[in-house]
């Protein structure tokens, strides 16, 4: 968990913080704070009091956007660090088109994966 630079967070449009996603998926904070730890989120600390923030577009309702998790797994094990990981899903992608993190949330997670596993070859 990491505190981002001003690049990577005007990329993303909107942020939640750990509370915020535990009241959408009716848990506990300890729960989404595991849910990071585990490498199904991704956080980073932001703001003035350097709270933990995920983007918004990660969260569909009360679950996880379906693929986002698969996509960081194949991202971490590529070797990019959680900057370079928001940095290329919020960095629009001509061929999708708009940005990975958008076709997740279209349900286009086999679009996304597969560029991202061309990525470490």
């Amino acid at each position: 968990m990491t505190e981002i630079d001003a690049k990577i967070d005007a990329l993303v449009p909107a942020w939640l913080t750990l509370p915020d996603i535990a009241e959408k998926f009716g848990v506990e904070v300890t729960r989404v704070r595991q849910l990071v730890k585990e490498g199904q989120l991704i956080a980073v600390r932001r703001g003035e009091n350097r709270a933990l923030h995920v983007p918004a577009a990660f969260i569909d309702g009360d679950k996880i956007v379906k693929g986002l998790t698969g996509t960081l797994t194949l991202l971490r094990d590529d070797g990019f660090t959680v900057e370079e990981m928001l940095e290329w899903l919020f960095t629009p992608d001509p061929s999708l088109p708009g940005t990975p993190a958008q076709a997740l949330a279209e349900n286009r997670g086999t679009e996304v994966k597969r560029r991202a596993q061309a990525l470490a070859v």
